[in-house]
């Protein structure tokens, strides 16, 4: 059923939740993950992949250990780090790399800041024509 799933990652706790669901799914459709981070600093949105920072090194050093983890559990998994605006780079990347499904952590809501901006979540789920999976992050 899910050849591809494209698990969007933040860097924080949230990401244990919806992988957490994402495990049993891939095992289930013997599907390839692929782990997805943006990258969204001053030095990601200015250089794009050229940029050099902290926070950059410290994003594909952690990719690379949930990869890890997930390959050692038997399910094949690749690593990509985007740069710029979140929205925009998961939609691109799941027509890129022809996903089957977006799994994704959402935090609930800012009510302000989602009024004006929108959440991420939102703006995927509206601008992708395959299967959102939408996990709020535990309390």
């Amino acid at each position: 059923m899910w050849q591809k799933i494209l698990v969007t990652l933040d860097a924080t706790s949230a990401d244990r939740t919806i992988l957490e669901h994402v495990r049993p799914l891939a095992r289930r459709f013997e599907s390839r993950v692929v782990l997805l981070h943006v990258a969204d600093g001053w030095a990601a949105r200015t250089y794009g992949p050229d940029a050099v920072s902290a926070e950059i090194t410290e994003d594909r050093a952690y990719l690379e250990t949930v990869r890890k983890e997930l390959e050692a559990e038997g399910i094949p998994t690749e690593a990509e780090l985007a740069f710029g605006d979140p929205p925009s780079e998961i939609i691109k990347w799941v027509k890129q790399r022809q996903c089957d499904l977006v799994a994704m952590s959402t935090h609930g809501h800012r009510f302000f800041a989602d009024l004006f901006l929108g959440t991420t979540a939102h703006r995927v789920q509206h601008q992708v024509d395959v299967p959102v999976l939408l996990v709020k992050v535990k309390g």
